[in-house]
Parts: C-alpha cells; structure tokens; sequence
C-alpha cells in the first residue's frame, strides 16, 4: 500500500465520523472526495481539506496528527514504501515549534 485515505462525513445528527482506507493508487473520484491523502512512498500530502477549507500540507505535522490514531497502519506504510519511521518525538517538536 502507498496512500492513507481520511474521509469526513457529517451524520444528520451533527456528529462527525472518520474512514480510513489504504490503497495502491490514486482514482479521479478519490481526489474529489477524499479530505486527506498521504503519500508514504513520496512523503508528501497530496490532498488536505477539512470542512471545505485547506488544512496543512507539512507533512510531519500531518503525519504525527494521525500517527496518534492509527499508529500501526501508519507504521507499516513507512516500513512497506522503504522509509525509516520518524523518530515521533522529533515530529512532535517540530509540530510545536
């Protein structure tokens, strides 16, 4: 796998849910409805909106966000793409800096 998907959809009840999904490849329909997309063989994000606003495309900043929530996925994505996982100490500080 090479891309980590995050799509937010609003419930009726307000409440927001979160899906994640990997995949091989980028598909026309992801970019229209994907909210955030990571790319872990190039280390970069492709795609960050929230609530139709831009979010931060840094990547370390955008990597520790998730790395909090899905901490095994985003592990193997960096050791099955050839990349050393970060060090999550040196993202976080770069996060507050």
């Amino acid at each position: 796998m090479r891309y980590l998907f995050l799509t937010y959809y609003t419930k009726p009840s307000g409440q927001v849910d979160e899906v994640m999904t990997l995949a091989t490849k980028i598909k026309k329909k992801d970019l229209q409805t994907t909210n955030v997309i990571l790319d872990f063989q190039e280390q970069r994000v492709v795609v960050c909106t929230v609530g139709g606003v831009l979010g931060n495309k840094d990547w370390d900043t955008t990597v520790s966000y998730y790395y909090q929530h899905y901490p095994a996925t985003i592990e193997r994505l960096f050791q099955e793409n050839g990349h050393e996982m970060p060090k999550i100490e040196e993202v976080d500080q770069k996060v507050q800096s």
